[in-house]
């Protein structure tokens, strides 16, 4: 098996990577540190290709895209991961360039890490196979949470751009899979100053999305219970949800 993942030096995206590789898969890492990427290139020799890159960079994506299904063939899983969270307030100057970095990194390199396999995974399909585009979205993409208004936008345009995709696709046998994860214990969330509910550890996290790629699942949050939270969250009327939600604790304000 043949797997791509951006941001996968660390976080839920180290684990993803780990969980493929221990099952003997092939995997394309993206991230922009190559020293982590290294390391687990020599955790798992000859099984890792290390491309150091920002998804924001959409020609080096495509050169890694191309290098990668010139050598090793098209990939039947392509896992956009890559992503970054800060607390954010509009009402300061100083933050709009992290909104800017935000939206780039959790949308548009989302887009740029899919778009060059794509036409392969088109043409492979026509030929037999299962393959699959997974979006990492998230619940806190359900509904606009204070203080992480870059986050949230991200994440619900993900949402949106990844079901655009999906009715794009539908008919050509590539799949694509939407993952709404709630907390997951990674440095994303460690600076978090309030309680998380139903945390997952990263390993846990992978494994569980891995069974819902495998069944190419089109939308799933994770864990369940978070999927219950979403729901009611998605039910509750505006004034409600601005009156429970206002005092709410923030993310920290901090840089990218």
């Amino acid at each position: 098996m043949k797997v791509v993942i951006s941001g996968a030096s660390s976080g839920l995206g180290l684990a993803l990577a780990r969980h493929y590789l221990e099952r003997g898969a092939i995997v394309a890492a993206f991230a922009r540190r190559s020293e982590l990427l290294h390391a687990l290139a020599t955790e798992f020799p000859g099984q890792v290709h290390c491309y150091a890159l920002d998804v924001r960079d959409g020609a080096a994506v495509q050169r890694a895209a191309l290098d990668f299904i010139n050598g090793v063939g098209v990939p039947e899983v392509v896992i956009a991961n890559a992503g970054v969270s800060v607390g954010t307030l509009t009402e300061y100057a100083e933050d709009v360039d992290a909104f800017q970095q935000v939206m780039d990194i959790n949308v548009l390199g989302m887009v740029k890490t899919f778009q060059p396999f794509v036409a392969a995974m088109r043409t492979a399909c026509a030929a037999g196979g299962q393959y699959t585009l997974v979006g990492i979205a998230s619940v806190a993409g359900l509904r606009g949470l204070p203080g992480a208004g870059a986050y949230s936008a991200s994440k619900a345009a993900a949402i949106s751009y990844l079901e655009s995709l999906r009715v794009e696709l539908h008919g050509s046998g590539v799949k694509v899979v939407t993952l709404c994860p709630g907390y997951i214990r990674t440095a994303m969330t460690e600076i978090n100053p309030y309680a998380m509910p139903f945390i997952l550890d990263a390993d846990e996290a992978a494994g569980r999305m891995a069974r819902i790629i495998t069944r190419q699942t089109s939308y799933a949050v994770i864990p369940w219970q978070m999927g219950l939270v979403g729901v009611l969250l998605k039910s509750l009327p505006r004034w409600l949800y601005d009156r429970l939600f206002a005092r709410a604790p923030h993310k920290p304000r901090g840089l990218l």
